[in-house]
């Protein structure tokens, strides 16, 4: 399980193993913690025969010196594929990440950026068949409108393995602009 480590203000800074956290609570730098599901961590035994135990919140903010500004999101395939659910934009098929490519909107060699809002998911097939065209010119429809993730879409998108608490408190600030699921 990792640990979603939030600043003081309750703004995603990163996600950490629990041995990180760990240090984080034995530094007294642990502010607050959410979530109703920690994970146990056992330490070693003391003289007296009593093994010391530290339970982990799921969610914790820190009290860290390292500010990370995520004004403009890392763009590549596996979260791109993540953002669209893994599902072709102009199919509307599923499929695993080895079939599956980054296409661009307005194509590179027509100008277009490499950036969120003209990326989407495209199966290899669809990828071809469009070329270097834009969907209008290649008279195909998307099925969804590209977005750049806010904040806290982007924290999901970088983590595979979130739990429950963590979803709850993460998604009670997406965007709306796609029906995210817990995978």
């Amino acid at each position: 399980m990792r640990v979603l480590r939030l600043d003081k203000t309750g703004k995603p800074q990163d996600w950490i193993s629990r041995e990180d956290a760990a240090c984080l609570y034995a530094k007294d730098q642990v502010l607050w913690e959410l979530g109703n599901t920690p994970s146990e961590m056992l330490g070693g035994t003391n003289r007296l025969g009593s093994q010391t135990r530290l339970e982990i919140a799921p969610i914790i903010a820190a009290d860290c010196l390292d500010k990370k500004d995520y004004g403009v999101f890392a763009l590549n395939n596996a979260e791109l594929f993540r953002r669209d659910n893994h599902q072709c934009m102009y199919c509307g098929q599923f499929f695993s990440k080895s079939v599956l490519t980054r296409d661009h909107i307005v194509p590179k060699a027509q100008g277009g950026p490499d950036v969120w809002t003209n990326v989407i998911t495209s199966c290899k097939s669809c990828n071809h068949s469009k070329g270097a065209r834009t969907p209008e010119q290649a008279g195909m429809e998307l099925l969804a409108i590209p977005f750049e993730p806010n904040l806290f879409e982007y924290f999901y998108l970088k983590n595979h393995k979130i739990i429950a608490d963590q979803m709850d408190f993460l998604s009670t600030r997406f965007s709306g602009q796609r029906e995210w699921k817990l995978q």
